[in-house]
């Protein structure tokens, strides 16, 4: 690292040293887990060549820890995931379980939960407005296919159609998230 760049490094830490720790804490549960993600995070941030070619560099850091967070989550959620489900399950877990279970005793379900929302609300972005229409008002609004058809003037068959086509979207779009959740 050149003089020019420690500088800029060591500017940017004082900067957003104490914002980006009182970010991470707001997100995970101990102290001590917010200072390793943050560590990694100053980690990463000086391996960058250039500090100058980051454009804004608040921005990527902020990328950086978000990023540091949900893989500190995966390599925790395993364990939690565990106490969530009873030893005689035959079933698979589902996300569904997960959605609606009471996240006031457990910080990793809450994490779940945001980064889970936060995952989808990207993946319906990426659909046809039609698609991702038929999707919210059948998931989120829990309207009936029927109801949709009738209040958008369109045959039941189209709006299956839609509604198929968007689910096979979310589910390869969310399919990793998924696997790191039954891994």
């Amino acid at each position: 690292m050149s003089a020019r760049d420690t500088k800029s490094f060591t500017e940017t830490v004082k900067t957003y040293g104490a914002q980006l720790l009182r970010f991470v804490k707001a997100r995970v549960k101990r102290t001590a887990d917010a200072e390793d993600i943050l560590q990694e995070v100053w980690y990463q941030f000086s391996r960058v060549t250039n500090i100058d070619d980051l454009g804004n560099a608040g921005a990527w850091l902020y990328s950086v820890t978000r990023n540091k967070i949900t893989d500190s989550y995966r390599k925790k959620k395993h364990e939690s995931l565990e106490e969530l489900t009873s030893e005689g399950d035959d079933e698979s877990f589902s996300i569904a379980h997960l959605l609606v279970a009471d996240e006031s005793s457990n910080p990793e379900l809450k994490m779940f939960k945001e980064i889970f929302w936060d995952e989808l609300m990207k993946a319906l972005e990426e659909l046809p407005e039609k698609q991702k229409k038929v999707f919210i008002m059948n998931e989120i609004e829990d309207m009936t296919l029927q109801e949709i058809a009738n209040q958008e003037n369109e045959k039941l068959k189209t709006i299956i159609s839609r509604k198929s086509y968007a689910v096979k979207h979310l589910r390869l779009r969310l399919s990793g998230l998924y696997n790191e959740l039954n891994s």
